[in-house]
């Protein structure tokens, strides 16, 4: 019989992340579902309209683009994992601040998405306390769960921050992510324009995080100068507030994007602006000067690997061997080799 795998999703980004890997193991029968919690309680909450801020809200911006996307490559839904009465093999998720209780029993992979937010003391408190990871309002824990079976992470420097902050080392093999793993490859698009600063914006307020974004603007101002500018706003913003404040700031002129490929610009400009943005990963992987809040070293540590773009198959590879082993997956575990990457030539998923 073939095997079924569930895919949960939140943003555009993790909803192809985990799409391209379904690609991956045509052997297997792949449903996809919006990220959601367990019980009665989660699922009010999220039709309530409450969280439509955030990749729980059943119609939040996140919602309709990710919906939108498998909608036209004709993915099955299955809404929270139980509408289609399916029992799972392997699930797949990007993040582990909330894996519900109603999958559980399935195999379950961590799929790292791109950068988490910095850790505070809340996360601290969080983690002192034994709270569950989303009472830090931020994604300042994700991946440090130690809850799924295996974690494929973006780099060895991300692997070290998960394991220093609950993951089992053992779980955890850096394959790359997709969508970060080969950034030369951008280097041939569409994108009209080029040679300008190139300002990536966040959707910090819309999430209730503070912003102060006159004053982000003018640090853009003084470090472009008279350079063409081009701002990208994120599809989670208000876009009608960002526009009016870049104009008032940079003039009524000024190029700001709501849509278009975000990539693509990134690889057109020759330096990048960034808030909190796992763009800014791609932007160094292409030799850009780039400006984040995070500091640089901090960023050169955790940046994603570069392997030609085969990220999406060396998780899949590893699904594939999950799902053929019957055995206890911490039996197995113990005996991988933990320091594993996968790089240009993809090893096999092996085991003494």
């Amino acid at each position: 019989m073939r095997k079924k795998v569930l895919h949960i999703v939140g943003s555009l980004n993790q909803t192809k992340q985990l799409f391209s890997i379904s690609q991956q193991m045509p052997e297997a029968d792949h449903y996809f579902t919006q990220l959601f919690g367990s019980g009665r309680l989660f699922k009010w909450i999220a039709e309530s309209g409450w969280v439509d801020f955030s990749i729980l809200g059943t119609r939040s911006s996140f919602r309709m683009l990710q919906k939108s996307f498998l909608d036209e490559v004709g993915a099955v839904h299955d809404y929270r994992g139980i509408t289609l009465g399916i029992k799972y093999d392997l699930v797949f998720i990007c993040t582990d601040m909330i894996v519900p209780l109603e999958i559980r029993y399935a195999k379950i992979i961590y799929i790292q998405e791109g950068m988490t937010d910095p850790f505070t003391w809340k996360s601290r408190l969080v983690k002192k306390l034994r709270l569950p990871a989303w009472f830090t309002g931020d994604t300042s824990l994700n991946g440090c769960s130690n809850i799924c079976d295996i974690y494929c992470v973006a780099s060895a420097g991300y692997a070290d921050f998960f394991t220093k902050n609950g993951t089992d080392r053992k779980k955890i093999i850096v394959t790359g992510i997709p969508n970060f793993d080969n950034a030369t490859s951008l280097m041939i698009n569409d994108c009209p324009y080029s040679d300008f600063v190139l300002v990536c914006t966040s959707d910090l307020r819309e999430v209730g995080k503070k912003d102060n974004r006159n004053k982000f603007l003018n640090k853009c101002k003084a470090i472009t100068g008279s350079r063409k500018v081009i701002f990208k706003l994120h599809p989670n913003e208000r876009k009608d507030r960002a526009e009016r404040e870049i104009q008032e700031v940079f003039g009524m002129d000024a190029i700001i994007f709501t849509t278009g490929n975000t990539d693509h610009m990134i690889a057109n400009c020759y330096e990048l602006i960034t808030q909190y943005s796992s763009v800014v990963y791609l932007g160094m992987a292409l030799g850009k000067k780039v400006h984040s809040y995070f500091p640089l070293e901090i960023l050169q540590e955790r940046m994603p690997i570069q392997n030609g773009g085969i990220s999406a198959k060396s998780i899949a590879d590893i699904g594939h061997k999950l799902l053929k082993y019957d055995g206890n997956i911490s039996e197995l575990l113990k005996h991988k080799a933990t320091n594993t990457v996968y790089q240009n030539n993809s090893p096999e998923f092996a085991y003494d």
